[in-house]
């Protein structure tokens, strides 16, 4: 078949091959410093159940699997707020849920950053950018605990014309500051600042989007560092404005979910129908959804995946460190959940051995890391990624169901081939479009699960 496809075309023997791929097509946008300016993806085209049954499922995490958005959201907005200089709710009300959150759940973080950078440019006060650069690079290389993120920023750091604070003792000492908000440490980053910043260069967008993707990701990794270090009720309450809360944990649904499609439940999954049925009558999304047959409906789903199991990939634009650190949260609370289902007590134990560890949970663990920042969500890289890494090949993609939140995210899993798309909008994503999506679940997995059945053909529960 490829013997067929030439290796150069023109502009009307391209359209021809276009023409040949479907009727639908995704227009990608690409960062401003790629060429071209977009790409073009053919949707596989549209199913609303599995052909055969479920074999594999992929699902973004933040905002689908766990409730890692307001996380990802503050410090997109704290970046904004530093780059602007306008650090206080006095000074500025903070990112608008209708016209920025669109642009900024769901893709990269360079897309994320770029939009913001474009948006809010009127108020951007280059020595606020300076400052706060210097002070993100010299936390990221004297704290942080990734190193692909410490690579990054030592290429910045050159890219921006700065490579030469890298040989500076005061920069050194300043990574080396346990308080780099002390006022030791403040001195020195004024007279960092003050010496460097006139050979900063971000006269253009690329280079200011440059050093704010540095800002951003200091706050979201000092923060994930927090949680790790066993401080996530303080660090929640700090960012999220209440006690009793966490910044990670799983979205509603997902461990029965999980448990379900890999078998562990058997018929046993009956016992499982309160947490979903409470989930949608407390939402107000059970409409036309028969709660009183639930068990019922869970037993026969929970027979058909213990005699046909299903695969399991996470797919995230967050990289591998972060992912590591927010599913580890995740599935430590799914242990403790377990413990709630009404189930047999051999059978939670069991769960929670599986539950223990993430990275051997999930079929395929597919981040950030395995690509590149420009090949990110809406592209289709890491869902076809996922695919391959489960083995599953083209011609069974009408048995997968894909799982996401925004917009972008939709758009990424038709384009790598996945005719089922189901869009899980939370109030974050409320706001995003999902005509890529097939399916539109509101109510989350409770409502997959219970008002289509796990999108499984109505054949196999008979």
């Amino acid at each position: 078949m490829t013997a067929d496809i030439p290796k150069y075309a023109s502009a009307d023997t391209a359209a021809e091959l276009l023409r040949g791929l479907g009727g639908q097509f995704a227009v990608v946008a690409n960062p401003q410093y790629i060429f071209p300016p977009y790409d073009f993806y053919p949707f596989a085209s549209p199913a609303l159940e599995l052909a055969e049954g479920l074999h594999g499922a992929v699902m973004d995490m933040d905002g689908t699997t766990t409730t890692t958005e307001p996380l990802c959201i503050h410090s997109l907005d704290t970046m904004a707020r530093r780059i602007t200089n306008r650090p206080t709710p006095e000074t500025w009300p903070g990112l608008d849920r209708e016209r920025d959150y669109p642009h900024i759940i769901g893709n990269s973080t360079t897309k994320h950053v770029e939009y913001l950078v474009e948006t809010y440019g009127p108020h951007i006060e280059l020595d606020a950018v300076r400052q706060w650069h210097i002070q993100a690079a010299a936390w990221t290389l004297g704290q942080g605990a990734d190193e692909g993120r410490r690579r990054e920023v030592r290429a910045n750091l050159a890219a921006l014309g700065v490579g030469a604070l890298l040989a500076d003792a005061r920069f050194q000492a300043l990574q080396g500051a346990q308080d780099i908000e002390g006022t030791g440490a403040r001195a020195l980053l004024h007279a960092l600042t003050s010496d460097y910043g006139p050979a900063y260069a971000l006269a253009q967008t690329p280079d200011l989007v440059r050093a704010s993707v540095d800002i951003y990701y200091q706050r979201y990794h000092e923060i994930l560092s927090r949680i790790q270090a066993g401080e996530g009720a303080s660090v929640a309450a700090s960012v999220l404005g209440q006690t009793g809360g966490h910044l990670i944990e799983p979205m509603p649904g997902v461990g029965v979910y999980l448990a379900l499609i890999k078998g562990w439940l058997g018929e046993d999954a009956a016992g499982c129908a309160p947490i979903l049925v409470d989930h949608l009558r407390k939402t107000g999304h059970h409409d036309g959804v028969d709660l009183e047959g639930a068990p019922a409906l869970l037993r026969k789903l929970g027979a058909h995946f213990a005699a046909h199991p299903a695969r399991a990939a996470i797919v995230t634009s967050s990289i591998e460190y972060e992912a590591r650190i927010v599913l580890g949260e995740v599935f430590r609370i799914l242990q403790e959940q377990v413990d709630t289902w009404a189930i047999p007590e051999a059978k939670r134990k069991d769960i929670r051995v599986k539950f223990a560890d993430p990275i051997a949970f999930y079929d395929g663990f597919i981040t950030a890391s395995d690509s590149s920042e420009i090949r990110l969500k809406p592209h289709r890289d890491l869902y076809s990624l996922a695919l391959h890494r489960i083995g599953i090949l083209p011609q069974d993609f009408g048995n997968v169901a894909g799982f996401e939140d925004s917009e972008s995210g939709t758009i990424a899993i038709r384009a790598a081939g996945i005719p089922l798309c189901c869009a899980l909008p939370f109030h974050m994503t409320q706001g995003h479009t999902f005509h890529a999506a097939t399916h539109t679940c509101p109510g989350g997995l409770p409502e997959v699960i219970l008002r289509h059945h796990a999108f499984l053909p109505a054949r196999t529960l008979a």
